[in-house]
């Protein structure tokens, strides 16, 4: 198991800290000494993602506070309350998301759910946190992506996907906008001189709610997802496991501005953590530029100068 390196004095931002990978990074953070901000869309889920890590570790500094990231007005509110606060943020975790919701469903700005779930409330939340991340000791900005990012495409022509809606397309697009976000944000990094590291996982095929929460969405019935479906014939992990390339990305002294990490096992489904290759669709940095540019006319937000 990856042992993550001593992490006291760092504050830490995981969103969807509640379960799966995001409560794994938060709980062995933690242990490290990081103190964390578990930034949820239920308070008492935190609460009790917290209350289960602080018995396993009593020591730890845990926060728990409320986020939406379908809800543009929450992730403001959520930015100016840590800001207020008038401390830097040394590391700042999007993990959240919704996965292949059969449905068409919109965000409460009118953005198709997981476009604006995984990306546009992300892509928010990064830019109005930048100031003070930028501030805070050797940051980071670590965003989840996902292999399904392969066979992503942006469609700038139906960004939202409101002309034949098809789940397993909006979801790629949304991973691919992530991994495109954090791409563009490294580079822009590296032009603007800043010590920011902007990094990228993705977790393989790790069993976590993701698989049932967002195929439910809209339905009462099982879905292909659910247990007993095709996915269950696939190589898969433990969420101990499938966490590692997040907190690899956030955590080691090793992990690269602009550097993507996954399993190094069977078909990068499993295993452990290492370098994983950017696809085709990736590292088109002219779709990036134009992607960040719609992105801060919908969000209303900009990169700091």
């Amino acid at each position: 198991m990856y042992e993550v390196p001593d992490q006291t004095g760092r504050y830490v931002v995981v969103t969807g800290a509640n379960s799966g990978t995001g409560k794994e990074a938060t709980r062995r953070l933690a242990a490290a000494g990081a103190e964390v901000v578990l930034a949820v869309r239920t308070p008492d889920k935190g609460e009790a993602a917290k209350a289960e890590i602080l018995r396993e570790s009593p020591d730890a500094t845990l926060r728990v506070r409320r986020l939406d990231l379908a809800d543009l007005a929450v992730v403001r509110e959520f930015a100016e309350g840590l800001i207020a606060d008038g401390r830097p943020v040394d590391t700042l975790i999007n993990n959240a998301g919704v996965m292949a919701i059969p449905t068409r469903m919109e965000t409460a700005d009118g953005f198709e759910m997981q476009l604006g779930s995984n990306f546009l409330g992300p892509f928010a939340l990064t830019n109005l946190l930048l100031p003070i991340v930028l501030q805070g000791n050797a940051p980071r900005v670590v965003t989840m992506s996902s292999g399904m990012a392969n066979w992503g495409k942006i469609q700038f022509d139906d960004l939202q996907s409101e002309h034949g809606y098809k789940r397993w397309r909006a979801y790629s697009q949304s991973k691919l906008a992530d991994m495109l976000m954090a791409l563009h944000l490294a580079s822009h990094a590296t032009t603007q001189g800043w010590e920011l590291r902007s990094t990228l996982a993705h977790p393989g095929y790790t069993k976590t709610n993701l698989q049932t929460s967002g195929p439910l969405m809209g339905r009462d019935r099982p879905s292909w997802l659910s247990p007993g479906g095709l996915l269950d014939v696939m190589p898969k992990q433990e969420v101990e496991q499938g966490a590692e390339p997040l907190l690899y990305a956030a955590a080691d002294p090793g992990a690269q501005n602009g550097i993507y990490y996954g399993p190094g096992g069977r078909f990068g489904l499993v295993g452990p953590t290492t370098k994983a290759a950017i696809p085709r669709p990736g590292r088109n940095a002219e779709v990036g530029a134009r992607l960040w540019a719609v992105a801060e006319e919908l969000t209303g937000t900009r990169v700091p100068t």
